[in-house]
């Protein structure tokens, strides 16, 4: 007689209770409570676990890419402020604000914010926000707010607005 992959031994102390086989529950308390489970759903009790909460997060933050913050020319810097005092114009109030629902995609720099990143205070990423401009707040935070994000003005490197701003605002194409 074969114990899974080797011999059963003759003085087997579980010999018995193994010949008898899996037990069998037939309509009783312990089944009612326990019922039985495919072998495909018992694979799931066995299944990995991430025993270092965090870990793979830590390591994918490393694979991020960051870059120096673009420099503004003058004119860059100067176009931005002139659109920046336009959306302040048609958002001054939350009232104006609501009523005119000026749609915005604006380019800024993120700084990295992990500590532990080499690129930490002195690099960063380029991301675009788009939406409805709520509010420009160019006397305390100096911060413009996009939908739910706020954005400083200094981290600004472009805005556009369809049908916002005028033509002679425009900075002349290369």
């Amino acid at each position: 007689m074969t114990l899974g992959y080797m011999q059963m031994p003759a003085d087997f102390k579980y010999r018995n209770v193994f010949l008898r086989g899996k037990p069998v529950h037939r309509r009783d308390g312990f089944s009612v409570r326990h019922p039985g489970m495919a072998c495909s759903q018992r694979a799931k009790i066995f299944s990995p676990f991430d025993a270092l909460k965090g870990f793979s997060e830590a390591v994918a933050a490393k694979d991020v890419l960051y870059t120096d913050r673009p420099e503004l020319s003058e004119e860059e810097q100067d176009l931005i402020s002139r659109r920046l005092f336009a959306l302040k114009e048609l958002t001054g109030n939350s009232r104006l604000a609501k009523a005119n629902r000026v749609q915005v995609r604006i380019v800024r720099f993120v700084p990295c914010t992990d500590p532990e990143n080499a690129a930490f205070g002195c690099r960063g990423q380029v991301q675009t926000v788009s939406g409805i401009c709520r509010k420009v707040d160019a006397d305390a935070a100096h911060a413009v707010t996009v939908g739910q994000t706020v954005i400083r003005f200094e981290d600004i490197l472009s805005i556009q607005a369809d049908g916002v701003f005028h033509d002679e605002w425009e900075l002349d194409a290369p």
